[in-house]
């Protein structure tokens, strides 16, 4: 079902619990009080009788439509609308899950339409509820533990962001390690997450500027500040990790060109290495082919060869021999070959 939790809240106190839109509409007409509609993934059906109710503004609503809206806050008359972006983090896949969450808070009423498992808005009410006096500060109280609810999920984020980077600062030097690629990953979520955070800080400060205009608790504006410090601290503990996460790529860039150009060294030695040893093998080849030549000539015994039945002829072939094979071996060896 689309509606989660619906409340009617007088001084603070729950005073109903309507199961359908239009049980709510009446019974906030009749009681007076903070209505609370808490919606997971409405139909349009339903956003549209929400809208035709409270006389939401058409362009806040065509967002709750669209979805994929960045993270802002916007005010139509008396009603504000504002785009959360929670986060949570999975640690069986090291990833960071990002969700959405619509709010519109009216003088008399607060819709939550949420399009992600997180935030935990039943954690919020539950908290509101068991402290009537926060609660019956209005509409403005719900909006703000609210806020207070998105950004408390952040620090499990940022402490797995931390732990994810600490391991890859562990495995750049590693010889068989390869992070390049998680590198990326791990900066694409911290971008992806400062873009759902940043903006938080411009809302909370438009909020407390227009305190006084619209009439704000002076309790309740102190507790959007110390929201608004959790933000800040939240804002530069990312900016920090997108920093670490660019040391770390530039790191490794240098010690891939290093293993790169290690390995290029290697493989040129090995290529001399390997020429030296072709020059030693071709000059002893060479050196042992030229008697071969000669013991090949005279060992055809052709009747016709005069050396055949000369006294001296085998002196001289032997003697040709050695002369061929020392004389190689000598220009060999003083072009450094051998």
């Amino acid at each position: 079902m689309a509606i989660i939790d619906n409340g009617i809240y007088v001084d603070g106190v729950r005073t109903s619990n309507p199961t359908t839109l239009d049980e709510t509409y009446e019974l906030m007409r009749h009681r007076g009080g903070v209505g609370w509609i808490g919606l997971y993934r409405p139909s349009e059906t339903e956003i549209r009788s929400v809208a035709q109710e409270f006389g939401l503004h058409e362009l806040a609503v065509d967002d709750a439509l669209a979805g994929h809206q960045r993270a802002k806050l916007e005010r139509y008359g008396d009603t504000l609308f504002v785009v959360l972006r929670p986060a949570r983090y999975l640690d069986p896949l090291e990833e960071v899950e990002f969700g959405e969450l619509h709010v519109f808070v009216g003088p008399n009423f607060v819709v939550t339409i949420r399009h992600a498992e997180s935030p935990d808005l039943g954690a919020v009410r539950r908290r509101l509820e068991a402290d009537p006096a926060m609660l019956a500060r209005g509409p403005e109280a719900i909006l703000y533990a609210i806020l207070d609810e998105v950004v408390d999920e952040y620090m499990p984020v940022l402490a797995g962001l931390e732990n994810d980077i600490d391991e890859i600062e562990g495995q750049l030097f590693v010889e068989e390690a390869d992070v390049t690629q998680r590198i990326y990953e791990l900066a694409r979520e911290v971008i992806d997450f400062q873009r759902a955070t940043q903006p938080l800080a411009a809302m909370l400060e438009a909020l407390l500027r227009g305190s006084e205009k619209y009439a704000v608790d002076v309790e309740l504006q102190r507790h959007l500040r110390d929201v608004l410090d959790h933000v800040l601290r939240v804002s530069e503990r990312s900016a920090s990790f997108r920093s670490i996460l660019d040391n770390a790529l530039t790191v490794e860039s240098t010690i891939v060109a290093r293993r790169q150009n290690e390995e290029m060294r290697r493989m040129t030695e090995l290529s001399v290495h390997q020429n030296e040893e072709v020059k030693k093998i071709s000059s002893w080849a060479a050196i042992l082919f030229a008697p071969t030549v000669v013991a090949g000539i005279y060992g055809m015994n052709f009747t016709a060869m005069p050396e055949l039945e000369w006294v001296f002829g085998y002196p001289m072939a032997v003697g040709l021999m050695l002369a061929m094979a020392g004389g190689l071996y000598l220009v060999f060896k003083r072009r450094g070959w051998l």
